[in-house]
């Protein structure tokens, strides 16, 4: 087994103006008042990865541009489609307007591990605050609620971690069908 030098990789990936015209998989995302930069511009790098349909970046979240998100996002900012809303109840009865499901990555009591749930397509991820997660005005909009199980010590992950296991749990899904 030999390595892939970086040229070769580069060989297999959109270029940032293929990126802006590709069709992208149905998938949301909500980010509700993330108060790190750093994490926001993870959040950029990894739904560029797996070419999310939108960010919307909402209440406290920071916003491109912004050297913090950069730092993080590689470039991810300019090919991934964003928006920001003051209000994050915009974007959900935006969402609604579409009949688009809201799913909440949140520790509910009916939360289901995020391998269980089926998640429909279109659909829009809800991603909360570092702290005090999702807001309840949101959560009682939301269709259904899933959580990564832990098994340590700690109750959850690291935002942008969270939302990267998750992703990639509903991109699997998403090609499975």
């Amino acid at each position: 087994m030999k390595k892939l030098t970086l040229e070769q990789i580069a060989a297999n990936r959109l270029s940032p103006e293929e990126a802006k015209e590709v069709e992208r998989y149905p998938i949301y995302v909500l980010l509700d008042n993330i108060r790190s930069l750093y994490n926001v511009g993870s959040i950029f790098r990894t739904a560029d990865g797996a070419r999310v349909k939108k960010l919307m970046l909402c209440g406290i979240t920071g916003y491109p541009p912004r050297k913090e998100i950069d730092k993080t996002a590689l470039g991810a900012a300019e090919t991934v489609p964003w928006e920001y809303y003051p209000d994050a109840m915009i974007a959900i009865e935006e969402m609604k307007s579409q009949n688009i499901p809201i799913i909440a990555l949140e520790h509910t009591e009916t939360s289901q591990a995020h391998w269980d749930y089926q998640f429909p397509f279109p659909c829009c991820l809800v991603i909360g605050n570092e702290v005090w997660g999702i807001q309840d005005e949101i959560l009682k909009e939301a269709n259904a609620a899933v959580e990564i199980p832990m098994y340590g010590t700690k109750h959850s992950l690291n935002v942008a971690v969270a939302f990267g296991i998750v992703l990639y749990q509903i991109l699997q899904q998403y090609h499975e069908k």
